[in-house]
């Protein structure tokens, strides 16, 4: 998986969290499979369509925060992740 401060494209452009679709039990292969990348200041409410319940791994980004939750629409339990 990158490190928090690797989270910056090609072009420079900051992103806060990266979440991925494939993990694996064996650290080297995690991080693996479609990227869903979320920019800062991000307000989603909503997985985008094909994400819900399918991202297994996840980087967030130094000085950002990710908070998610357990169900649609901002309900349900939340949990927050940091660098």
């Amino acid at each position: 998986c990158p490190t928090a401060a690797d989270l910056r494209p090609a072009n420079g452009t900051r992103v806060c969290a990266q979440l991925y679709a494939d993990n694996s039990p064996y650290y080297d292969q995690c991080c693996a499979g479609d990227v869903l990348v979320v920019p800062p200041g991000s307000d989603v409410p909503y997985m985008p369509r094909g994400w819900s319940g399918r991202a297994s791994s996840l980087v967030v980004g130094t000085k950002c925060e990710l908070t998610v939750w357990s169900r649609s629409a901002k309900r349900g339990k939340s949990r927050r992740f940091s660098a």
